[in-house]
């Protein structure tokens, strides 16, 4: 039986719509306990899953078996009335990369489609070559925090970054149109991001915002600046539910 780690909003508030995170490469549901009780406590259901296996030699195996991790854990998370929309995914590294390859072919199922996605730290065909945990840490985070977090989890896989992503993945990833809104999210001090392809896919699909977060690292939603990239992703999540129509105008700003 798959296992999740699932948030919940404050009692007594309507749910907003339902989130499902996808970690990346290395990583457990632990790492994303803080970003998901910060979603939840604005009201929308979070679960995150485990992250998804992806076979260089069988990237189209591989991508059909993540679709139906994808559909059960969205299936899970339903009430009484059913699943929550809009169904927003969001992945990091290697789980952004997989999200969007599988939204890119023709035969996505609509049992699990989303109505947005956000794509965190998109990786590039760079793998690090941090020898040690310390200098894998630099390339993740450099969040107090988020280092203890990793570092005391047993069921982290240091060294992962290491692994090359395969090229067939990235070529679908970043090749392909999700058909829905996309939020794409890259720190500008992220050693592993290919900022190029990254600008290019935004420019290419048709509903897509590129935001730059100014000094994070590869772990753009578990960085310094997590805070500001979860209120990033909220806002999304209300422009979503608002047609993709800004809830907030500025008219004049000094600064």
């Amino acid at each position: 039986m798959p296992e999740y780690s699932d948030h919940f909003g404050p009692e007594g508030l309507r749910i907003r719509g339902t989130v499902l995170v996808v970690p990346g490469r290395g990583e457990t549901r632990a790492a994303y306990a803080r970003f998901g009780r910060r979603l939840a406590a604005d009201a929308y259901r979070v679960r995150v899953i485990d992250a998804p296996g992806i076979d260089a030699d069988d990237l189209t195996g591989s991508l059909t078996g993540f679709g139906a991790q994808l559909v059960a854990a969205l299936e899970g998370t339903a009430a009484q009335d059913g699943v929550v929309r809009p169904v927003v995914v969001v992945g990091a590294d290697t789980g952004a990369a997989a999200v969007a390859a599988l939204l890119g072919r023709e035969e996505t199922p609509a049992a699990w489609r989303p109505e947005a996605v956000v794509l965190a730290g998109l990786p590039g065909h760079t793998a690090t070559g941090a020898g040690t945990w310390d200098e894998e840490l630099d390339v993740r985070t450099f969040c107090p925090a988020h280092r203890g977090t990793l570092t005391e989890d047993a069921g982290v896989r240091r060294g992962s970054l290491q692994d090359a992503v395969p090229d067939a993945l990235l070529t679908a990833a970043y090749g392909g149109d999700t058909g829905v809104p996309a939020l794409i999210l890259v720190g500008d001090a992220d050693p592993l991001a290919d900022r190029d392809a990254v600008a290019r896919t935004a420019k290419s699909l048709s509903r897509a915002r590129l935001s730059v977060i100014r000094d994070a690292h590869h772990d753009v939603l578990n960085d310094l600046q997590h805070r500001s990239v979860a209120a990033e992703i909220i806002t999304f999540l209300e422009t979503l539910r608002n047609e993709l129509t800004p809830v907030i105008a500025v008219e004049s700003s000094a600064w």
